[in-house]
């Protein structure tokens, strides 16, 4: 399936960033909204010049809701980038770079154990900032991978992961490239109403082109 993708698709590189730390707020202020949300949020905090460990952990709180507010529920968001903040600092000296020597699995329990922080925003701050080997599953991936036929729609966020992470090399590289082939694919083809002429898995679904 992967392949296909790729032969169709090309490349498709994501976590948008231009830095290990944007990378993990991005991925904390996505949680329920739209990634355009996301990208007003980051570039306020680019103009004002904060979009750095050192500078959030100085910025008050009421000043870093007011600027991430495009990403909805700003003051909930503010209060999760806070404590990120200080676990980076208390456990990794406010550097995200020091998180690629941890065990993939130990990091994502420590991450875990960050108020505010679930499964899939752990897992993207793993894969794409740390560059650790662990497989993201989002929306996108039970919608697509249910209508395959791959998964039945019940499966807890564990459960799918293992489903990627037991069947492929663990490999950085191959798991930010597939779910950004999965996200391609839902967002252009494979949408709650299907475009399964375009799909270039539409000959191996389950669903039969019924979507």
């Amino acid at each position: 399936m992967y392949e296909r993708l790729l032969e169709r698709q090309g490349h498709s590189a994501w976590w948008p960033g231009e830095s290990s730390f944007e990378v993990c707020l991005g991925a904390i202020l996505t949680q329920n909204t739209a990634w355009a949300n996301v990208e007003k949020a980051l570039a306020a905090l680019k103009s004002e010049g904060v979009l750095s460990y050192e500078a959030l952990r100085a910025l008050p709180d009421d000043r870093l809701a007011a600027l991430i507010r495009p990403s909805g529920t700003y003051r909930i968001k503010a209060a999760r980038v806070r404590a990120f903040l200080d676990f980076l600092g208390r456990e990794y000296a406010g550097r995200v770079e020091a998180m690629a020597a941890e065990d993939p699995s130990e990091l994502r329990r420590k991450l875990l154990s960050v108020r505010g922080i679930g499964s899939e925003t752990a897992d993207a701050i793993a894969l794409y900032a740390a560059r650790r080997p662990l497989f993201v599953v989002d929306a996108y991936t039970r919608r697509v991978f249910v209508r395959l036929g791959v998964l039945g729609g019940g499966e807890t966020y564990d459960d799918v992961q293992r489903v990627f992470m037991d069947r492929l090399p663990s490999d950085v590289a191959l798991f930010q490239d597939y779910h950004a082939q999965i996200v391609r694919l839902a967002k252009d083809v494979c949408r709650p109403v299907p475009r399964c002429h375009a799909c270039a898995l539409d000959d191996v679904c389950a669903s039969g082109g019924r979507g």
